[in-house]
């Protein structure tokens, strides 16, 4: 597990993994505004089995990874799961999914991109890695979520079943779509050797599915990989985001420690009916249990941006 938050008294700075965010100063819950919006972040994640405990380079959990970033337009913020099955083959599934949030996050910070298209973030990025020399074989989900300081919209861009929940005074009012081929088989993007291209699962970035809404103050906005939502239904989520009083930074982190360490304990529970478990029994198998997974949660608030 990784969590970790170091701030002082005007102007927080979240650490995630070596990975700086300056956050803005909390603001009151609930209402409008006239001024800038900002997400105030925490983070924390779990890597399975063997991997349980240790955060690799550039904050990954397990072949899990995540990012935040800011620019003067924007906060954005994106997790992604490599797909375990290249281990089979040699392939680290870490590298890919690393590689491209770190891409993400330098474009950004390079304001190389458009607020209210996230999906042109994934296209860059995944061309990047095309463009490689050196060939970065892999296959990952991906899931981006921008905040647009002044028009106060959220955008997203969803590929997989990776995902965000946005939480309005107790009551899940949006939520990502999973996207799957079939069970247990999401939507990814890929990058396969030569001899093997037509044949590993890859899907273009313009797949995700994008959306644009307007966000309010103290809006909560979680976003994970599906080591989280396999293994804890939206009904026990937001049982531990009740917990979130205000948007101050210790609370936060607290909050999202506590969510990551409950879908950790219940994805090893023989004897729980996890929501894993329920879909691959409307699918015909006779599963139950947790889903052993790598977990990766970023927890956001919608605050007053202070500068």
């Amino acid at each position: 597990m990784f969590s970790v938050l170091s701030y002082g008294r005007l102007v927080a700075r979240a650490v995630l993994g070596g990975l700086s965010q300056t956050d803005p100063r909390a603001g009151g819950g609930g209402g409008g505004g006239g001024g800038d919006y900002g997400l105030v972040t925490a983070g924390c994640g779990f890597g399975k089995d063997f991997r349980k405990g240790l955060l690799k380079k550039g904050a990954c959990y397990g072949d899990d990874a995540c990012f935040v970033a800011r620019h003067r337009s924007a906060d954005v913020l994106g997790v992604a799961d490599g797909v375990g099955g290249w281990r089979d083959y040699g392939v680290d599934p870490s590298q890919f999914s690393g590689t491209l949030m770190r891409t993400c996050e330098r474009l950004v910070k390079e304001g190389r991109f458009v607020p209210s298209n996230p999906i042109g973030i994934l296209t860059t990025s995944y061309c990047e890695l095309l463009q490689n020399k050196v060939p970065l074989l892999g296959s990952s989900t991906a899931c981006i979520v921008v905040l647009d300081r002044s028009s106060h919209r959220l955008h997203t861009a969803n590929l997989g079943d990776s995902g965000f929940l946005v939480v309005r005074g107790g009551e899940v009012v949006h939520r990502s779509d999973e996207q799957q081929h079939y069970f247990n088989t999401p939507f990814q993007l890929s990058i396969a050797p030569p001899e093997a291209e037509g044949v590993v699962l890859s899907d273009s970035p313009d797949a995700a599915d994008s959306t644009s809404f307007d966000v309010q103050l103290g809006d909560i906005i979680l976003t994970a990989t599906d080591g989280l939502f396999d293994n804890m239904p939206d009904y026990m989520i937001l049982q531990e985001l009740k917990k979130l009083k205000n948007s101050n930074y210790e609370s936060i982190q607290q909050t999202a420690r506590s969510i990551a360490e409950q879908a950790h304990e219940l994805a090893y529970d023989p004897n729980y009916m996890s929501p894993f478990a329920q879909f691959a029994c409307d699918n015909g198998l006779n599963v139950r249990g947790g889903k052993p997974d790598d977990i990766t949660v970023l927890l956001s608030i919608v605050a007053e941006y202070t500068d």
